[in-house]
């Protein structure tokens, strides 16, 4: 069932909607390797790229996993096989000590800046830096504790729904209602690293606003800049992807993160989707009007003397367009030329004789 929540909020002043360019969120993950300048390097990236925000994840290894050595918590698969879950959080997530410096880069260079908290207590640690919204991870959507605690601060909450079916996003659009949250964002996602683009589903962008009546985008983990430009066609209002200095660096996220010159083409691209996208329009427009003179019309194709018959021997449809439209041609015919008519001239309305086919045309 459709709900009644506006698709549309405002994140430090810049509206996010179906009626607004894409909103374009860099996510920095775990790309700086362990290294604050690092980090704050791809933060000064991403400002130059015209990205409207970065985004942060905000765990330690303790608040996302327990350090065992069960099978449950060794990775097999996927491009972080070989390590633990313990070993993963703790090579890739972003020290604590560093979120003042981050969040004060970001806004220096006109950045809008949040994180995805992974705990309760993570919340409670942004709170400080009072972000403008909350990012839920694919991978947290079924955490509706997790969810209530974020939805219930009083800011915009973006979900993504990789891994997800119906019923848990449904649990998780009502957990974040319930708890007062109305300004919602649902990222459709596959949670696939690198995600194939044939396994995009980008179709799915508009059930998403319709069912859910939120703000639609896309998380996207392709290679490909076609996708979020097609996924900008379909409606998506914000984009997610994850951005690196150089892939070459490596890091857990850098196989399928942007450089920033690539994301400069993604902002460019979606924003010029969108702007193509235009209204639903019969008519011509402004760019159109040098060009409108050049469509067919009708024109006398040999001299015709007056009272002479037009007949398809001399008269023909053809550019460009200051005579009759085409569309008066067998109305035309068997009508009389009321005066002499040069070879080349446009057929008009003054020069036909019969009243009868007059009133036809």
């Amino acid at each position: 069932m459709t709900q009644t929540a506006s698709p549309h909020f405002e994140l430090e002043g810049r509206p996010i909607g179906s009626g607004h360019p894409p909103y374009i969120i860099a996510e920095l993950s775990a790309n700086h390797n362990g290294s604050l300048e690092q980090a704050l390097a791809i933060i000064d990236a991403i400002a130059e790229t015209g990205a409207d925000a970065v985004k942060l994840q905000t765990y330690t290894a303790d608040t996302m996993t327990l350090d065992s050595d069960r099978p449950d918590f060794q990775l097999t698969e996927g491009p972080w096989a070989g390590r633990s879950l313990y070993e993963l959080y703790e090579w890739a997530h972003t020290p604590w000590e560093w979120h003042e410096a981050l969040f004060q880069r970001g806004r220096e260079r006109g950045l809008t800046v949040f994180s995805s908290p992974f705990d309760a207590t993570a919340v409670d640690f942004l709170e400080d830096f009072e972000p403008a919204a909350y990012k839920i991870a694919s991978f947290e959507l079924v955490d509706l504790p997790l969810i209530e605690y974020a939805a219930s601060k009083g800011r915009p909450l973006i979900m993504s729904t990789g891994m997800a079916t119906r019923t848990e996003v449904m649990e998780a659009v009502a957990t974040a209602r319930r708890a007062g949250c109305e300004e919602i964002c649902l990222l459709h996602c596959t949670s696939g690293y690198p995600t194939p683009p044939e396994e995009a589903d980008l179709r799915t962008l508009p059930v998403l606003g319709e069912r859910y009546g939120v703000v639609p985008g896309l998380s996207d983990h392709t290679l490909e800049m076609a996708v979020p430009v097609a996924a900008t066609a379909l409606g998506a209002c914000v984009i997610e992807k994850h951005v690196t200095m150089r892939r070459a660096d490596g890091g857990p996220d850098a196989a399928f993160s942007l450089e920033p010159e690539e994301l400069r083409d993604l902002v460019e691209q979606t924003r010029t989707a969108w702007q193509a996208l235009g209204c639903v329009r019969e008519g011509p427009r402004e760019s159109e009007a040098t060009q409108r003179p050049l469509r067919r019309s009708l024109y006398v194709a040999k001299d015709m003397k007056a009272g002479e018959v037009f007949t398809s021997e001399n008269v023909k449809s053809v550019r460009p367009g200051y005579g009759l439209e085409p569309k008066y041609y067998e109305a035309l015919l068997g009508a009389y030329a009321i005066a002499n008519i040069d070879f080349g001239s446009p057929v008009k309305i003054q020069l036909i004789q019969s009243p009868t086919n007059r009133d036809k045309i």
